[in-house]
């Protein structure tokens, strides 16, 4: 399981502040294409190079591996 937090204005428009993600998701790509499927503010928000990304604290790119 993954834990999603959201901050700032993203926050306000997906209207959560955390998330837990259950299921595999290789990258961060793979894991903004599972949200993105949640609904058009989630697409809008979360859309390539609208939304920065964290994996640990430490800033990442699309392509970061995750695990659990």
């Amino acid at each position: 399981m993954l834990k999603v937090l959201f901050f700032g204005q993203l926050k306000d428009v997906l209207n959560t502040a955390m998330l837990d993600v259950v299921g595999e998701h290789k990258t961060v790509a793979d894991l903004r294409l599972h949200l993105q499927n949640q609904g058009q503010s989630w697409q809008e928000g979360l859309a390539y190079g609208k939304a920065l990304v964290a994996v640990n604290q430490t800033m990442a790119s699309d392509e970061i591996v995750l695990s659990e």
